[in-house]
């Protein structure tokens, strides 16, 4: 179904605003026009249930009524950090310690033989998984292996700008290409090329670095150079006395950089003290900073080092919620030399947080629900993507009614709605309703492999 549909939808519930509360909602021509309170229940006779609405093909002046019967709509998640051209590499990369160490080696190691093709396809169909189960914008984290060469580091910017055009009309994708560290011998002339490609922003794992300091203000130098956002992998370590956060701080406000710098990961902050650690996060909530934190992969990674007791190594979500700083749940890596698992749902990641950081009230899943919605919407610097009047209609219906609904049966069924059409109605794996992208994935599934080349036994 390529044509943009007018819907109206009765009988609604909005977990973001009173979910006890009954709305119909109004589409035309891709975007809200009304949010309004019903008073009760009701059903006009025309109207049809999810599992029989109708293909509608978007004739001019004709819409469509569809009885939600009490189920959630949020609007589409955000997936504030992913690693979209490492997704479904595993079968290619291998990681026996599974440790992040290793991961990078031996991803480092093997991208030389990555074709350009290789990476747009895993770009591809790890964006429309997560767009099957209701993400509609990404961030992503792109490899740039200066190292080897920059014909190699580059290979991975022509192949993401390439699957960002080709999406363009069903999914957002933001491209933010990772300063190799210790870059200051490397040839950093190519990184202003990415920037001149067309990239988003400028990203980098900086306490990776012998000269962490160093390589912080350079990215800031570039940042402000072009105008870009800056969005670094942030003391990814289960090291307490790993603070590259406070330079990144420290750095926001001297280059008046507030509101535009997001912090990833922030493991060691899992690894302090409470004073120490809330004196770093009231420095961050001060230079307005903005995070994610990644719970699925950071659970996996982090503390492979440590005998009993292990750390865990996923940051204080709650203490930097509490502080008032904008932080989101994302999904990090899939399928890869860095976390064998993972699909891109957020809705999973979502739970995984809340188990990591013990957020089980009530209010606890409500803010989670904001942790892949709104939230990580003001990470990426979106406007206009929530329900309400004049906004675009991109959003994600699920099977239930309630957040405990929701996170206690991770509803596969889920009808999702982006860029004025449907993409994906009710059917418990991806069955595109856009004959595009099913061509696109089709084409992206033929090049990915679950098959290790390697199995040891036992």
């Amino acid at each position: 179904m390529t044509a943009v549909a007018n819907v109206d939808f009765v009988n609604v519930r909005l977990p973001m605003e009173d979910e006890r509360q009954l709305y119909r909602l109004s589409i035309r021509d891709g975007v809200w026009t009304q949010i309004i309170r019903q008073d009760g229940a009701a059903s006009p006779p025309e109207a049809v249930s999810l599992d029989n609405m109708k293909q509608f093909q978007g004739k001019a002046g004709m819409f469509e009524v569809i009885d939600l019967e009490g189920k959630m709509l949020l609007p589409g998640f955000v997936d504030a950090h992913m690693h979209l051209d490492k997704a479904f590499s595993l079968a290619s990369v291998g990681n026996r310690s599974g440790t992040l160490e290793e991961a990078v080696l031996n991803y480092s190691q093997a991208s030389p033989a990555f074709t350009k093709q290789d990476i747009k396809a895993r770009i591809m169909r790890s964006a429309m998984q997560a767009l099957s189960f209701g993400t509609t914008h990404i961030r992503t984290h792109l490899d740039f292996n200066l190292r080897v060469s920059r014909e190699v580091a580059l290979r991975t910017i022509e192949a993401a700008l390439e699957a960002k055009e080709a999406l363009a009309s069903y999914v957002t994708i933001q491209l933010f290409p990772m300063c190799p560290y210790n870059f200051m011998s490397l040839d950093a002339e190519a990184i202003e090329e990415a920037l001149r490609m067309g990239v988003d922003g400028i990203g980098g794992a900086p306490h990776l670095s012998i000269t962490p300091k160093e390589d912080i203000d350079y990215v800031f130098k570039l940042a402000e150079k072009y105008d870009v956002p800056v969005d670094l992998h942030c003391d990814e370590t289960d090291n307490p006395a790993m603070r590259t956060v406070l330079h990144i701080a420290e750095r926001t406000k001297s280059q008046g950089y507030e509101g535009r710098v997001t912090v990833d990961h922030l493991c060691a902050l899992a690894s302090m003290t409470d004073a120490d650690a809330h004196g770093i996060i009231n420095r961050m909530a001060d230079a307005r900073l903005k995070a994610v934190s990644l719970p699925a992969v950071n659970l996996y990674l982090q503390g492979r080092h440590d005998s009993f007791p292990v750390r865990r190594g996923v940051t204080r979500l709650k203490e930097i919620w509490e502080a008032g700083i904008p932080i989101a749940v994302a999904s990090d890596n899939i399928h890869d030399p860095f976390h064998p698992f993972g699909r891109g749902d957020l809705l999973q990641i979502a739970l995984i947080g809340s188990y990591a950081a013990h957020m089980g009230r009530p209010d606890d899943l409500r803010t989670l629900l904001r942790m892949i919605t709104d939230v990580p919407a003001q990470v990426l610097g979106l406007t206009g993507t929530g329900i309400q009047a004049g906004h675009e209609a991109s959003f994600v219906i699920l099977d239930g009614s309630t957040p405990e609904e929701i996170f206690t049966m991770l509803p596969e069924r889920r009808w999702v709605y982006s860029r004025g059409r449907w993409v994906r109605i009710a059917a418990a794996k991806a069955e595109w309703q856009d004959s595009q992208l099913a061509r696109y994935w089709q084409e992206a599934a033929e090049k990915v492999s679950f098959h290790q080349h390697e199995f040891v036994k036992g």
